[in-house]
């Protein structure tokens, strides 16, 4: 109670009542309301992400000899990890069936093949985005060699 309330109350022109119980209000106002900056703080933390939601990335370099090795190269693909595929030690017809085969497998999995140079191609799945093409500036620089 205040100084200047007491002596309204003293003098007569203010009931003490009616001082107790403007004084009580306030204090049951604050003790249901939760302050703003608590609540927000309390959003913040559910709204956290971690940047390191994948820990490790890896790229696979694969040079198969055979067909028998492209299942290996789709397992890969199944975890979630790109694979460079060298397909230039390995005969024109079994070449064609294992883009066929991975062709397959990047279709299933949602992910994209491309050919990023003669006879090598990248495979990713769907969590890898590829933006950009190799093959236009492998096309200027074949027109560049042949200008000179």
């Amino acid at each position: 109670m205040g100084v200047m309330n007491k002596f309204m109350s003293f003098l007569g022109l203010q009931e003490q009542e009616e001082i107790v119980e403007r004084e009580q209000l306030p204090a049951e106002e604050e003790e249901f309301e939760t302050p703003p900056m608590e609540t927000r703080k309390n959003q913040r933390v559910n709204n956290v992400v971690s940047i390191h939601s994948q820990k490790n990335v890896k790229v696979i370099l694969h040079e198969p000899r055979s067909y028998d090795e492209a299942q290996e190269i789709a397992d890969h693909l199944r975890s979630h990890r790109s694979v460079v595929v060298n397909l230039q030690r390995v005969r024109t017809d079994q070449a064609l069936r294992i883009i066929d085969f991975l062709s397959g497998t990047v279709y299933a999995l949602s992910g994209s093949i491309s050919k990023i140079g003669g006879n090598i191609f990248l495979c990713t799945p769907d969590t890898v985005e590829i933006s950009g093409t190799i093959t236009e500036i492998l096309a200027d620089e074949h027109e560049y060699n042949r200008m000179r």
